[in-house]
């Protein structure tokens, strides 16, 4: 049986904010979230917030498999997520990263 990471009571989701072109995204690797704005601290604000609502709707499903928090990440994101980690450099791509890291999903 597989041991997931996320819970409804505990866990975490790595995040990205990066621009393409003229658009900013935030992505929520774990639950495959993806959000545009106008501005990089906006999208990150917007991710957090459906990252929280998605949480408490998992929350309030009783019973609910935890596969919904530990969704197969995006192999593009999931590459990028790879680079970023171990980078001590910027890292060579066509977006223009704001930033990365990790969210806990502690109540």
């Amino acid at each position: 049986m597989k041991k997931f990471i996320n819970t409804a009571n505990k866990g975490f989701v790595r995040y990205i904010v990066f621009k393409e072109e003229n658009v900013w995204y935030a992505v929520g690797l774990e639950f495959n979230i993806v959000i545009s704005a106008e501005t990089a601290d906006l999208a990150l604000f917007e991710l957090f917030d459906a990252i929280q609502g998605y949480v408490e709707s998992f929350r309030k499903l009783r019973g609910a498999r935890p596969h919904a928090l530990n969704q197969k990440t995006d192999a593009a994101y999931e590459s990028l997520w790879d680079e970023l980690r171990k980078a001590k450099r910027p890292v060579k791509s066509p977006y223009f990263v704001y930033a990365f890291g990790k969210k806990a999903l502690a109540k």
